[in-house]
């Protein structure tokens, strides 16, 4: 008899694909970019393709079956931590993710899933050692 293995299926897939990111991301930036403790970092930017690249991302970093092409998180946020990004900014930032996510209505679970992927790029964003 052959067995079978089941497979855990992705973040990615569990929050709902591609169109729960695109979402997800054009809420989050709406809501960065109304805060004013961080809205700064983004004057300039082309908003459009910040939001493609951040999809891209985020789609990667939670389990699609794509590969990402984008710069690191360190050299992508480099010029930002030179600009004062610190601590406090990158708190910010994650809560704005989970309030994003809990518009959206995502299962709480999958929110601290989320929120650890999230957490885990602190020390390269930020530009520690």
């Amino acid at each position: 008899m052959e067995t079978q293995q089941k497979t855990t299926p992705s973040l990615f897939e569990r929050i709902g694909g591609m169109d729960a990111v695109n979402a997800a991301v054009d809420i989050f930036y709406a809501k960065v970019r109304a805060d004013e403790r961080v809205r700064y970092f983004f004057n300039g930017i082309d908003m459009e393709k910040q939001a493609y690249k951040l999809k891209g991302f985020i789609a990667y970093a939670f389990g699609a079956k794509m590969a990402y092409t984008g710069k690191s998180m360190r050299n992508a946020h480099a010029h930002l931590v030179e600009d004062g990004l610190n601590e406090g900014h990158f708190n910010i930032v994650m809560q704005h993710l989970a309030a994003t996510l809990q518009e959206l209505g995502v299962p709480e679970e999958l929110i601290l899933e989320a929120g650890a992927i999230a957490e885990s790029t602190r020390h390269d964003v930020l530009g520690y050692e």
